[in-house]
């Protein structure tokens, strides 16, 4: 099978339901993200390549393969921020995300991502 996109992140994605914080911001509560959500972001924009054009430019539809690599057993498979970070770098929003298969994995020494792309063809997913 060819891949549309393939890249390895390094490093261990927060999960976007647990990766909020509440400050406060000129004596008003903001949400933000938490400390490893924002590092986490930071370093994946470092990592992941942008591509021109982005694989929905034509309304493609996309299936995402995600392997996820924790250095504990700690953490529940959350791929959301992820597909959020690969917003205008890979595809243009991931609504074009129509099928996706999330597999956890452990890795002490090295936790990262994989991640495998593929443009589906224009009539997956329609209803006759």
């Amino acid at each position: 099978m060819q891949w549309d996109f393939q890249a390895t992140i390094i490093g261990e994605p927060a999960s976007k339901a647990n990766s909020r914080r509440i400050v406060q911001v000129g004596g008003h509560p903001r949400v933000i993200k938490s400390k490893k959500a924002l590092d986490y972001s930071r370093s994946f924009l470092l990592q992941c390549p942008s591509i021109n054009p982005l694989l929905d430019e034509d309304g493609a539809r996309l299936l995402v393969v995600l392997d996820i690599f924790y250095r504990t057993r700690r953490p529940d498979l959350d791929e959301s921020l992820i597909l959020d970070l690969m917003q205008d770098r890979v595809y243009r929003n991931d609504r074009s995300v129509r099928a996706k298969i999330v597999r956890w994995h452990l890795d002490r020494e090295n936790p990262r991502s994989g991640i495998q792309i593929l443009r589906l063809s224009p009539d997956y997913g329609e209803v006759c």
